[in-house]
């Protein structure tokens, strides 16, 4: 079974992060919750992906449209 942490101790695994930008980014997308009971809980799978994508946004790793330029 793969690892569960709470938002502060995902925050702590983050480098110190606030347990606020935790939070932020859970509602932001950018970290998917787990609920356990009542609990959010972040599955180590959902850190790994943030410290390797550098904590950039789902719609940031997306290949994005060159802006289309009126004539």
């Amino acid at each position: 079974m793969e690892q569960l942490y709470s938002i502060e101790e995902a925050a702590k695994m983050l480098g110190g992060l606030s347990k606020w930008t935790i939070a932020a980014w859970l509602t932001q997308g950018r970290l998917q919750r787990t609920k356990v009971g009542g609990r959010t809980m972040i599955r180590e799978s959902e850190l790994l992906k943030v410290i390797e994508d550098g904590g950039k946004s789902p719609s940031s790793r997306q290949d994005k449209k060159e802006p289309s330029h009126v004539n």
